[in-house]
């Protein structure tokens, strides 16, 4: 039993790495994932690396491929507006239920947290992953098990299309700003401009990934 808990603990890390190298484009969509590379710098046999790739391929960041292996996942341009639309109907929806419910102060007070340690950093792949700790809170507050549940389905291939667009020239910075904005309408409770804000917020969000896109 400990030899198993053991086994999962290692091939949970070795999937966490691996993710990170995705979201913060150390490797890029469509190379290869190299399983005795991994194995290697982590003193292990293949086996735990087949079940991270196993784990990454649930969450839909890993594809395997006939004749190539396990490869990162790569995109289309109608999945990522996909994610980003499905995004923004989830969040319009939680609007909806927080002008019915009422702001959660609790939550908001999370969220001032967040955004503070949002603040504080310039890397990718952490800003990436307290920017969804953010919006989750919006999403808990519409007091949905339906809508967080169909949001938290949407995992890291959304995290992974945010971090591309957190990425691109002054983007972390101004998604500081609109947050600091988003934290102030909530406790103003002036959800008509907060409804307003989080649309145009996505919006150049798809705007950011459309110039990346076209770029390359």
């Amino acid at each position: 039993m400990r030899a198993k808990l053991a086994d999962n603990a290692l091939s949970n890390s070795i999937a966490k790495y691996i993710t990170e190298q995705i979201i913060t484009g150390e490797i890029k969509p469509g190379e290869k994932l190299v399983e005795h590379i991994y194995a290697d710098q982590y003193g292990t046999s293949r086996a735990p690396v087949r079940e991270a790739i196993y784990l990454l391929a649930i969450e839909g960041l890993v594809e395997r491929i006939p004749r190539k292996g396990a490869v990162v996942k790569e995109y289309t341009e109608n999945e990522i507006y996909d994610l980003l639309e499905i995004r923004n109907m989830l969040e319009n929806m939680g609007m909806e239920r927080i002008k019915r419910h009422g702001v959660d102060q609790d939550l908001l007070k999370e969220m001032r947290k967040i955004l503070e340690e949002m603040k504080e950093t310039d890397d990718v792949f952490s800003y990436t992953q307290l920017n969804h700790s953010f919006h989750m809170c919006l999403i808990k507050m519409s007091k949905s098990e339906t809508i967080k549940n169909m949001y938290l389905r949407l995992g890291w291939p959304l995290l992974r299309v945010q971090s591309a667009s957190f990425s691109y020239k002054k983007n972390i910075e101004k998604s500081v700003a609109e947050h600091e904005l988003i934290v102030k309408l909530l406790h103003e409770a002036n959800m008509k401009q907060l409804s307003e804000l989080l649309g145009k917020h996505n919006e150049d969000v798809i705007l950011s990934v459309q110039k990346m896109m076209a770029a390359d």
